[in-house]
Order: C-alpha cells, then sequence, then structure tokens
C-alpha cells in the first residue's frame, strides 16, 4: 500500500524494476571490459584483472626472479593478484553498490520487500 490509500500502478512498478535490471546488466557488463591493477614488491610483479576478477595479465621483473628462491616470487605473484582483486572489489562496490541499494529499498521499488 502507498500512504494514503492508493495502490502502487503496477505498470510503472514492472518498469522501474526493468530499468534496474538494464543498469545492473549494463554496470556488470562495463566492468567484465574494465581492467585494474595490482601490484607487490614494489611494483616487482603486476597483475591486471576485470573488474568482474578474471586474472588478465601478469608481469614479472626479471630482478623478483631468483632460481634459489622461487617461495618469495610466488608470495609476490599471490600479493599482487590479491591487490588486484582488491581494486577489482572496489570497482565493483563504486559501480554496483548504488543499484544494489535500490534493490534493497534504499529508493527503490515501494511495496516491495528488497
Amino acid at each position: 500500500m502507498i500512504p494514503g490509500g492508493g495502490q502502487p500502478n503496477m505498470q510503472q512498478l514492472l518498469q522501474q524494476a526493468q530499468k534496474m535490471q538494464q543498469d545492473l546488466a549494463a554496470a556488470q557488463e562495463e566492468l567484465a571490459r574494465t581492467e585494474v591493477d595490482g601490484q607487490a614488491g614494489g611494483g616487482l610483479v603486476k597483475a591486471t584483472v576485470t573488474g568482474s576478477g578474471e586474472l588478465r595479465a601478469l608481469v614479472i621483473d626479471p630482478k623478483a626472479v631468483d632460481p634459489e628462491d622461487t617461495e618469495t616470487l610466488a608470495d609476490l605473484v599471490v600479493a599482487a593478484v590479491q591487490a588486484a582483486n582488491e581494486n577489482a572489489q572496489a570497482l565493483q562496490q563504486e559501480k554496483l553498490g548504488p543499484l544494489a541499494q535500490g534493490l534493497r529499498g534504499g529508493g527503490g521499488i515501494p511495496g516491495l520487500p528488497f
């Protein structure tokens, strides 16, 4: 119910829901195309992931390669990928956060529980 006793306009509600769904799909597509970087070891290892978290590239400076210490290199790779994924999550929050707020009722569709 809408305050004042009126009934919600179902056509309008459906249009709002469709627009929100289209906006969400567009934001997800943009995330899949956008690349973000992360680095470790002062830039010795750099990882590039998409905004949706897909690993696209890994660059390892030759200075990071020590045949006697592959564990450090592995740690740097993991750290760079984690940093890139954290940046991707921040981008997701930036792009999808306002849409998720709308779906949870923070300016969403009146009368719906989400």
